[in-house]
């Protein structure tokens, strides 16, 4: 039985904390779907179409096993998307001790509303532990250089969306 993995996030945009997850992930299972929670009161700063771009582009650039990866959407209870999905587990990364607190409540209330579907937790690399997508939109935005945090592609696309005329 293959185990399938859910991976969920906004991944607005997807930084390189994202992708140090995503490969620990492909460790751990056979199969990983990135799932793009899609919230319709909130306004992403990309489109959901450009950021399956650039995960697919990240996934290639850092040669992650695109055979056994796939992108999605979901906007339903976590749980109900990954039993959708096939998923028996559900991926979250932990940058520190304030992550960790948070995503024990919710893995305790998704184990109550599914307990087949097990959250793992991946610690997030050193180096990447400090980038969150929500600061690097934040440096982006006021023409900082977000590169040692995103993909190369995933910069470009910042640079552009947060062009100032």
């Amino acid at each position: 039985m293959a185990r399938i993995a859910f991976y969920p996030g906004s991944f607005d945009p997807v930084t390189n904390g994202h992708i140090d997850v995503l490969a620990q992930a492909l460790d751990v299972a056979d199969t990983v779907v990135v799932a793009i929670g899609v919230h319709p009161a909130k306004l992403p700063m990309f489109s959901f179409e450009e950021r399956v771009e650039m995960i697919r582009e990240a996934a290639s650039r850092f040669d992650l096993a695109a055979d056994r990866l796939s992108v999605t959407r979901f906007d339903t209870l976590l749980v109900n998307a990954a039993r959708n999905a096939g998923a028996t587990i559900i991926i979250r990364g932990l940058r520190d001790g304030t992550d960790l607190d948070y995503e024990m409540q919710m893995a305790g209330m998704n184990s109550a509303m599914a307990p087949r579907i097990r959250t793992v937790f991946l610690p997030a690399s050193s180096g990447v532990r400090h980038i969150t997508a929500t600061l690097v939109r934040q440096i982006a935005q006021m023409g900082g250089d977000v590169s040692a945090f995103v993909p190369a592609e995933v910069a470009t696309r910042l640079k552009a969306k947060t062009a100032r005329p």
